[in-house]
């Protein structure tokens, strides 16, 4: 029997308020500063990640965790507006929707985030029937969610048992400590996507191919995003490098989720890693033209131009 979906992703939805042009310090003592601009958002690293897959056109549904308040009516809206079921999403009647101020400056940003109910969300949350009828399951936020953290390593093995293949971005550690339990979760996943800083702290080295190679010592395959500087995969036989697509960026928030997006379209469609990668980095790229994480994602003929 074929799948329902073909992809479903795990993790974080929160609305973004998008700052843009904002002051390195801000100016403290009831002081008030104005910005370029501002703009809300969709955000969460799954959610972007959903909604730029089901722009490419893929069957999508998403499994996360949201407050019963107007954050979380904001967010489910937004998913479903762009075409993303959301019928598995939780709805927490006891604690707020998560909630995130970017600071963005040039080409870098701050994100402070407050968590809510995301570290409430565990893998008992999600309907067995709907994981079942998904082809591919990516997880998102690792460290925002402690409970589906301590579960993953179990539940991805699970989930390949049943013939399912899996994929993760542990996206940034609030903590700093890149704890060691991550490591088994990475293990156990088919497809690992970090980001070079993610992967640099992860390894504890100071080179982005031997970060790569380091983590596919355990992990299948390894996909490191690098910005400007294009993708590297590392898989048994080595390295696959590919350049950045080429786009003046207006805000690089959400990119790299949409690279994820991109990535997963490419493997499920077909194509080889180099392909995917070349995919992959077109979506990442364009999804920079517009404030925020979902309104300039690609098409699939857009990001194959």
């Amino acid at each position: 029997m074929s799948a329902t979906w073909d992809l479903l992703v795990v993790g974080d939805a929160n609305p973004d308020v998008v700052v843009s042009g904002a002051p390195a310090d801000p100016p403290w003592g009831h002081r008030e500063r104005l910005v370029d601009a501002g703009a809300l958002t969709l955000g969460g690293s799954a959610a972007i990640t959903a909604c730029g897959a089901a722009r490419l056109g893929l069957r999508t549904a998403f499994a996360g965790r949201v407050g019963d308040d107007p954050a979380g009516r904001f967010c489910l809206d937004a998913l479903r507006e762009r075409g993303v079921d959301v019928t598995g999403c939780v709805i927490d009647p006891d604690r707020p929707t998560a909630l995130t101020v970017v600071l963005a400056s040039g080409g870098d940003r701050a994100m402070l985030t407050a968590p809510g109910c995301l570290p409430f969300h565990r893998p008992d949350d999600l309907d067995p029937g709907l994981v079942a009828a998904a082809r591919h399951v990516h997880v998102s936020s690792y460290f925002l969610q402690p409970r589906l953290a301590a579960a993953l390593p179990a539940w991805f093995a699970g989930l390949r048992a049943a013939g399912a293949t899996t994929s993760l971005d542990t996206n940034d550690d609030p903590s700093g400590a890149w704890d060691s339990p991550v490591t088994a979760a990475i293990a156990r996943t088919d497809v690992f996507l970090p980001n070079e800083a993610e992967a640099l702290a992860l390894t504890g080295t100071d080179d982005v191919g031997a970060a790569a190679e380091k983590l596919a010592a355990s992990a299948g395959l390894v996909v490191v995003k690098r910005g400007a500087a294009g993708a590297l995969a590392w898989t048994g036989d080595g390295p696959v490098t590919v350049a950045a697509h080429p786009v003046t960026p207006v805000d690089t928030v959400g990119a790299g989720d949409s690279f994820n997006a991109g990535f997963l379209a490419g493997r499920l469609g077909g194509l080889d890693l180099a392909g995917s990668l070349r995919l992959a980095a077109a979506c990442g790229a364009l999804s920079t033209r517009a404030a925020g994480g979902t309104a300039a994602q690609p098409t699939l003929a857009e990001a194959r131009a």
